[in-house]
């Protein structure tokens, strides 16, 4: 009878002891484990990140640490982290935590405007993805890889499409820049392609005077009546005269891409550069800054016309007036002239 009591015991004592172990595992897997009170939480997980670094990122999310360690290792996820972007829903078990870090990376939004340099399209991309600025602007500049897609020096600015990209954060920076390649192939379709065939220009070009059209005019239905003047001074082989590219010669000449010119001097108007349009004919060797793809589009459909010349509308701001003559082109300036000196703008 003694003995019976005691295996009656050792048995209720192993169900109960059974059942706390199965509902602390239970607990420890299916129980929820955030502590953070939005409807979801974002952590970034470095791609180099051992699991230290993701504890050190889910621990003010976390009600319980411990036991996201535990399920952790039993699942694997110790030794198989991966970088990215993941959302921590509220309320959330560590079981559902560990499938979102194994296999949910999300993807976000990478958008940039109109650069001037790719020294800032890598400083403005950097704070969008993990991959840093350095890193970028090194891959960006590759001369293996320029030479090899036909960029140079001058055009490398021409491959990258002001837009907003679907890219994972973990990105790196030669993936990043081989994506921008196929956007760029993918905008230089068939159709882009025989437009600017037939104005007898490559796409570099076309890229070029669409960075002048751009910096002319914040009017996208006025670009391709712009576009159409400058193609008007190409073919008949005058100088473009395009202010935006004297403030770039001169940016460029000096190495200080932050010097604000709100009026170009005759002065200017001498500085020895490829790009001082008042000195050289013909298209300069490289675009000035990212132009918009209104603008690239708006010297592939360029308006035709007979307008040599072009002065800002101060009657209709943002606007132009277009002349066929230089005498009609003089009546307009006065205007102008007149206006700004008005605004006492020296420089």
């Amino acid at each position: 009878m003694y003995i019976k009591k005691i295996l009656l015991f050792v048995v209720i004592a192993g169900l109960v002891g059974g059942g706390l172990f199965a509902y602390k595992v239970y607990n420890a897997i299916f129980a929820p484990n955030t502590s953070f009170n939005n409807k979801e939480a974002f952590v970034y997980i470095a791609s180099n990140s051992t699991f230290e670094d993701v504890k050190d990122a889910l621990n003010p999310l976390l009600n319980n640490l411990e036991t996201f360690e535990q399920i952790a290792d039993r699942k694997g996820y110790t030794s198989n982290i991966r970088g990215g972007k993941y959302a921590i829903k509220k309320g959330m078990n560590n079981n559902e935590i560990i499938n979102t870090l194994r296999s949910r990376n999300l993807p976000i939004k990478v958008a940039f405007n109109n650069q001037e340099r790719l020294h800032d399209l890598a400083g403005r991309i950097a704070n969008q993805i993990e991959a840093d600025s350095l890193s970028l602007l090194n891959a960006f500049q590759d001369d293996n890889f320029l030479s090899t897609n036909g960029f140079n020096d001058d055009t490398k600015l021409a491959m990258y499409l002001p837009n907003s990209y679907e890219f994972f954060w973990n990105t790196s920076a030669e993936k990043f820049r081989d994506r921008m390649l196929t956007e760029y192939k993918k905008f230089w379709n068939g159709s882009r392609i025989e437009k600017a065939n037939t104005l007898n220009l490559t796409p570099n070009e076309v890229t070029a005077l669409a960075s002048i059209v751009h910096k002319e005019t914040a009017k996208v239905d006025e670009r391709p009546r712009v576009a159409g003047l400058y193609l008007n001074r190409v073919r008949k082989k005058m100088f473009l005269q395009a202010d935006p590219t004297v403030i770039y010669a001169i940016k460029k000449h000096t190495g200080n891409y932050d010097t604000v010119i709100k009026r170009v001097l005759y002065k200017d108007l001498e500085i020895d550069s490829p790009y001082n349009t008042y000195k050289r004919t013909g298209i300069p060797p490289g675009p000035i800054t990212m132009p918009d793809i209104s603008a690239i589009d708006g010297v592939l459909n360029a308006e035709k016309h007979d307008y040599l010349y072009m002065v800002a509308d101060v009657e209709n701001f943002g606007y132009h007036k277009f002349a066929k003559s230089l005498a009609q082109h003089n009546q307009n300036k006065v205007q102008y002239i007149r206006w700004i000196n008005q605004q006492n703008i020296s420089r």
